[in-house]
């Protein structure tokens, strides 16, 4: 199965908050969820809505994450469960820290101190090059090189440094249900 390739602002929009999907359109401040608000997608999307039970709030914080860090639920299962197993930290935070800290080259997992570079001579060191002058803030834990295409983990992100829109602990709760 492959990853989702259809309109993410529609999943924005449906979500009623800004996952950072649209990079260029984002910064300048023109995307569907500025312009419209959070309305939900759809001919019927301002239609009044009943409040969500439980089950839904918690579903609706797990599509957040999955969306957000584009991964399928087989992924969130497994590393749901292995959040859970970590006894250092809280599961919700050791979740987030694990999809933070996930290259999208199958998942694999960045330790402290890993550089990571793009070669120089590779078929999308021009496009990423075009992606490093759009970057906005780099958190504390990443350092960057933009020149050399290159950036280093220093340690694991607090959840105070993550920017993402989701409550972490709900969306651990929907997967205990199990």
């Amino acid at each position: 199965m492959g990853r989702y390739i259809g309109p993410v602002e529609k999943l924005e929009r449906r979500e009623g908050v800004s996952l950072d999907l649209k990079g260029k359109r984002q910064l300048r401040g023109k995307t569907a969820l500025e312009r419209r608000g959070p309305q939900p997608p759809g001919q019927h999307g301002a239609a009044r809505r009943r409040a969500p039970s439980v089950y839904g709030q918690q579903l609706r914080e797990a599509q957040k994450l999955k969306i957000a860090y584009g991964i399928r639920e087989r992924q969130m299962r497994r590393l749901v469960e292995r959040a859970r197993r970590n006894r250092e930290t809280a599961a919700g935070e050791a979740l987030l820290q694990m999809l933070e800290r996930r290259l999208d080259i199958p998942s694999a997992a960045i330790a402290d101190g890993s550089w990571i570079r793009i070669a120089p001579g590779a078929p999308v060191a021009d496009l990423a090059r075009e992606a490093a002058e759009d970057i906005g803030l780099i958190p504390a834990w990443l350092v960057v090189d933009h020149e050399a295409l290159a950036g280093k983990v220093l340690r694991a992100p607090e959840r105070s440094e993550i920017a993402t829109p989701v409550s972490e602990q709900l969306g651990i709760e929907r997967y205990a249900r199990r």
